[in-house]
């Protein structure tokens, strides 16, 4: 007849083999969980300008096309990015890091970095015009694909688009003014739980 202290050793037995079990599969298991997973990427687009506009759509695309779920929260100047027509421009005032190279001419002349003072592009009506025009002629030399172009493949690709409630109210903004293929406007605060579970999350 099994007496208490048998009955004790055997669950102490029975309890370390299940820890040592537990042990040799449980790390097999999570990592079947995690191969097995859909890689997710949040992204926060906060600016409209033309320079601004190209790196969230990239990485959207390029993340789309290796099979990983993305959604993209649109704010503030960003949200110009869903307007059913995109009129970005850039400015190289205030902007060092921009190179100022012609589009056109021969290779020579194509190589050559000009100087701006900031005097010039802020005293010179039409500057930024100028400048953006200058900037989509040398993405389509280089066969870049337009704001337009990438926002479409993104689109195709089922990435999600949301717009900002805050800021489509704060600028008097109508829905009717963006592509129909946005259908969520909501707040920071339901956007929130999207990017905490998402395995990469970008603020741009």
């Amino acid at each position: 007849m099994a007496t208490t202290a048998d009955n004790i050793h055997d669950q102490a037995e029975l309890d370390a083999w299940l820890d040592k079990r537990l042990d040799e599969l449980l790390p097999q298991k999570l990592q079947k969980i995690e191969t097995s997973k859909t890689p997710s990427m949040s992204i926060i687009a906060t600016k409209g300008s033309l320079d601004w506009a190209y790196p969230p759509f990239i990485l959207s695309s390029t993340a789309a096309a290796l099979g990983w779920n993305v959604d993209i929260f649109f704010t503030f100047y960003g949200l110009l990015l869903l307007k059913k027509d995109i009129d970005a421009e850039i400015s190289p005032l205030g902007n060092p890091a921009m190179p100022m190279k012609m589009p056109f001419g021969p290779k020579w002349f194509q190589d050559v970095e000009w100087p701006m003072p900031n005097l010039l592009m802020a005293g010179v009506p039409g500057f930024e015009k100028v400048a953006t025009g200058l900037m989509k002629k040398t993405f389509k030399n280089k066969g870049v694909a337009t704001v337009e172009e990438l926002r479409s493949l993104c689109l195709e690709a089922d990435v999600t688009m949301i717009a900002c409630q805050m800021t489509v109210d704060v600028f008097g903004y109508d829905a009717s003014e963006f592509i129909p293929e946005v259908t969520d406007f909501v707040g920071a605060t339901s956007f929130m739980p999207v990017a905490r579970q998402s395995d990469v999350c970008l603020f741009i």
